[in-house]
């Protein structure tokens, strides 16, 4: 059959559908770029915020109208037939579901006539899927996590912590840089969570994937604060390692203990700065980047203050800020919601807060010299590069080919990357 497939939401999502593409064509299907060429329509959506759900729903409508005219099979997979099969029946009554948990069933939804519904059951992991993009691998180390947040659909989509055997994960590692890879993205709801299924940590997993033969770069994926606490000397050291990227991707989502508690996160404040402190005076080229709710419920004035003041304390290299967004089924749901108006306000006060700390960190970096690893290609005839704490340079110059190793001189910067010239 002719298979059109979009793939949305985050790494560990899109390793599942490059995945169910391979299994795909190695059954003899054909892939095709257009919907209206395809057999089988497959949709591999993520829910995790409002806007999010709302541009999934607009696909599925308008896929489920190409599907219909063309006598095309519709197939929705990923989080939100897991999380929301009532909105996929809604918009798509006729459209199979699959859930993240299942993905490896996709023959079966594909070749089985009328519409298939697999929504129950755990992930596998006896396989690891992975998505390959340039010269960077995508590698899942685990579904799912350990906590409860009061504000997160995520857990409903992907349930239980279920952690990869490291041997699986070492073996993918080696595929990825035999096949050319030279960025390897270690990734998962909760990367510090990885192994508490299996009675490992993940420190324990790094130190294995670094000997791995090689010219490679790793990069952790996010890790919770509170299990990241709980090995935090063991991580520093491996952090240390020449192959992984100097990049913590930490969540703090609010500067308030109180609103820390409502949201049902599990740690303090203080905990978190402790944290970042002591990979700053171990690592101090270290790279910390981090994610802000605004707007959560129970966020009043003082708290919101709170978590500028910690901004300005901790100057983050990144922050993911995003207005709070309700999900159906969550605890946060259920309690007084701010007024739009103000979570606009606030929002617009912390990221130009962040926009200017952003810019006058990256500032100091015009007129060095640094080695660059080349990982993907941009736009208009650039390429993307990575420095050694995974701060993003733009080169233009596409002649340079990906997976080099090439040393620039950064001639400008934005908020948000560095702009350099390579030295020959």
């Amino acid at each position: 059959m002719k298979v059109y497939l979009e793939n949305y939401g985050c790494p560990l999502n899109k390793a599942d559908g490059h995945y169910m593409l391979n299994l795909l064509l190695s059954r003899g299907h054909t892939l095709v770029e257009n919907p209206e060429k395809a057999d089988v329509i497959i949709i591999n959506t993520c829910t995790v915020r409002k806007d999010t759900e709302n541009r999934m729903v607009k696909r599925i409508v308008r896929l489920r109208k190409t599907a219909l005219k063309n006598n095309a099979k519709l197939i929705v997979a990923g989080c939100m037939p897991k999380a929301q099969p009532y909105l996929v029946m809604r918009y798509a009554p006729e459209a199979s579901m699959l859930s993240p948990q299942n993905y490896d069933k996709i023959l079966c939804v594909v070749e089985k006539p009328g519409k298939v519904v697999l929504l129950k059951g755990e992930r596998r992991t006896d396989i690891v899927p992975m998505f390959f993009e340039n010269a960077v691998a995508a590698i899942p180390i685990a579904e799912g996590c350990v906590g409860n947040c009061s504000y997160c659909i995520v857990k409903l989509a992907r349930g239980k912590l279920r952690s990869y055997p490291p041997k699986l994960i070492i073996e993918k590692v080696r595929e990825a840089v035999e096949k050319g890879a030279v960025e390897i993205d270690l990734t998962a709801q909760d990367t510090a969570a990885y192994g508490l299924d299996l009675g490992i940590r993940l420190t324990d997993l790094l130190r294995e994937v670094v000997k791995v033969n090689g010219n490679f770069m790793v990069r952790v994926g996010m890790m919770n604060p509170n299990l990241a606490y709980e090995i935090l000397d063991d991580l520093i050291e491996i952090y240390k390692h020449p192959k992984i990227f100097k990049f913590l991707h930490i969540p703090l989502q609010s500067g308030d203990n109180r609103v820390l508690k409502i949201m049902n996160r599990r740690y303090t404040v203080e905990e978190f700065k402790e944290i970042v402190y002591e990979f700053r005076r171990k690592i101090p080229e270290i790279n910390v980047t981090t994610d802000i709710i605004v707007g959560h419920p129970g966020e009043d004035e003082e708290a919101f203050q709170n978590t500028l003041n910690i901004v300005k304390e901790l100057e983050f290299d990144r922050i993911h800020i995003a207005a709070y967004s309700l999900r159906p089924h969550t605890a946060s749901a259920s309690m007084k919601q701010i007024p739009s108006y103000i979570v606009k306000e606030r929002l617009k006060k912390i990221v130009k807060l962040m926009e200017k700390i952003a810019f006058r960190k990256l500032r100091a970096y015009v007129g060095k010299t640094v080695n660059v690893l080349v990982t993907e290609k941009g736009r208009n005839r650039t390429v993307i590069a990575r420095t050694v704490n995974y701060h993003p340079v733009v080169i233009f110059d596409p002649s340079i080919k990906l997976g080099s190793l090439v040393k620039v001189r950064i001639i400008d910067n934005t908020f948000y990357d560095l702009r350099g010239e390579k030295i020959c």
